[in-house]
């Protein structure tokens, strides 16, 4: 099972790691089964930038960036070299060892869980 560390922009929240994340889901998907707050508003399908997030670290376990999820990544808050869409980062490696920060959701107008 691939290990993904969760770091947190908003420091009221604690770091969390997830050991058993499954080889085919996104990190959106991971988030969501494992209780992890990620907007998501166009419910997984690359039409927005809510689920923006930092790929720290494990980027090569992740399905490759496409142009229609660099084009919505220009419009998210923030935007850096190693941002992603959490939608569209499929586990690739059942060892894969990812690292991502989740931006601040307060910025975010959108759907909660």
């Amino acid at each position: 099972m691939a290990k993904i560390t969760f770091k947190f922009e908003d420091k009221n929240l604690q770091t969390k790691v997830v050991e058993d994340a499954q080889k085919g889901f996104s990190i959106l998907e991971v988030t969501e089964d494992n209780d992890i707050h990620l907007n998501h508003n166009c419910g997984e399908v690359c039409a927005c930038s809510t689920c923006h997030i930092y790929v720290d670290k494990g980027e090569d376990f992740l399905q490759e960036i496409s142009d229609r999820e660099e084009d919505f990544i220009d419009r998210a808050i923030n935007p850096r070299i190693e941002s992603r869409l959490g939608c569209q980062c499929v586990i690739l490696d059942e060892n894969a060892e990812i690292e991502v920060t989740i931006p601040d959701q307060k910025q975010i107008i959108g759907h909660e869980h």
